[in-house]
């Protein structure tokens, strides 16, 4: 059984004009220990998607299971990273990240919880800086952060929402490298939502195509079977990356073109 299946989800926001549809008929299983990627551009709905998996909203069709039982609200086994930190800024990363560990560990002795919360700030590589507050640290130590502290709720499911984006090439590319690694050691089921193709490429086991909304839907499946761990200077010259980032990006163009030529079908018919 699927750890989390979405049955022909649907889900529509109020406008001035009327109601918008940004997704549509959406159906997808994730598997436990598996990273799966959502790519799409920026306007196609992959928050919103990330919101409704999260329990944050509910659709307005369909059904969203989660290890066999409804998704009604959020959960700690659900765990979420933004693409902003939305850490507190008063604390240190000890305690923004132990502030998750008490929140599920209440019953642990304290000392246990201290020392799982350090175990995940060396995990994500920030021994040195355990005591730091966030403005002492760069934007890519601080997504660090947030990444610790979302696998500090021990969730069975992290969602990654774009936790990239706003970070320059370089530090992308290191931590995109570091939650592979990451996601090695520890397995965690993970679902990935991106707009960079490379990235889904990197770290994904799968990658399902989002396509152009409004009335979003997935596109079909696109494996990923290349060997872990994959380093990235390699994969460039690797024909077998080349050929599932073209058919990703084949796909993406195809159904954004697809679109484009749907919503101009009434311009055309009215002149």
């Amino acid at each position: 059984m699927a750890l989390l299946s979405l049955r022909r989800v649907a889900k529509s926001f109020a406008t001035p004009g009327g109601s918008t549809c940004v997704l549509r008929d959406l159906d997808l299983d994730v598997h436990e220990g598996e990273l799966v990627a959502i790519v799409g551009a920026s306007g196609s709905g992959k928050t919103t998607l990330v919101s409704l998996i999260a329990g944050l909203i509910a659709p307005d069709a369909g059904e969203i299971l989660f290890d066999g039982q409804p998704v009604q609200e959020p959960a700690p086994e659900r765990g979420i990273v933004f693409q902003n930190y939305s850490l507190l800024s008063w604390m240190s990363v000890l305690d923004n990240v132990q502030l998750a560990v008490d929140a599920v560990s209440r019953q642990v002795p304290a000392a246990q919880r201290r020392a799982r919360a350090e175990e995940l700030i060396r995990l994500v590589n920030l021994g040195a800086a355990m005591h730091k507050r966030p403005h002492q640290l760069s934007g890519g130590m601080r997504q660090r952060v947030a990444v610790a502290r979302g696998l500090a709720m021990e969730p069975r499911l992290l969602l990654l929402d774009e936790p990239f984006s706003a970070l320059d090439a370089l530090t992308r590319a290191t931590l995109q490298e570091e939650l592979a690694r990451i996601w090695l050691e520890r397995r965690t089921t993970m679902i990935l939502i991106t707009n960079d193709v490379e990235e889904a490429v990197l770290l994904a086991d799968r990658i399902h195509p989002l396509m152009p909304g409004p009335a979003a839907r997935l596109g079909p499946e696109i494996a990923v079977p290349l060997p872990r761990p994959r380093a990235r200077r390699r994969l460039n010259d690797d024909p077998a990356y080349r050929a599932i980032r073209r058919q990703v990006l084949e796909c993406l163009v195809h159904h954004r073109q697809a679109g484009a030529a749907r919503s101009a079908e009434p311009e055309a018919l009215s002149a």
